[in-house]
């Protein structure tokens, strides 16, 4: 999160620049570039996280299900999955 910020800022921060020399400008845009590919990859790693997340949930609830139905219908977890 802190580096989407800190992009954002650098990103800005380059685009006010458009009063400097050609070399500030250039080192200003590789700035940019490199801070959006560090943006793109953060928000990659964080999608990946959260799918990880929602799988493991899933799993969890999944698990939890059949450990109720097992204790109601008086059979075995294993039993109760099968269902």
């Amino acid at each position: 999160m802190r580096k989407i910020i800190l992009a954002a800022a650098v990103a800005g921060a380059a685009l006010s620049l458009t009063a400097c020399s050609e070399g500030t400008q250039d080192s200003a845009e590789a700035t940019v570039d490199s801070a959006a590919d560090d943006t793109s990859e953060n928000m990659d790693e964080a999608g990946m996280a959260v799918e990880a997340a929602a799988d493991d949930a899933a799993a969890a609830a999944d698990e939890a299900a059949a450990e109720v139905e097992a204790d109601v219908q008086g059979e075995t977890e294993a039993e109760a999955q099968a269902d």
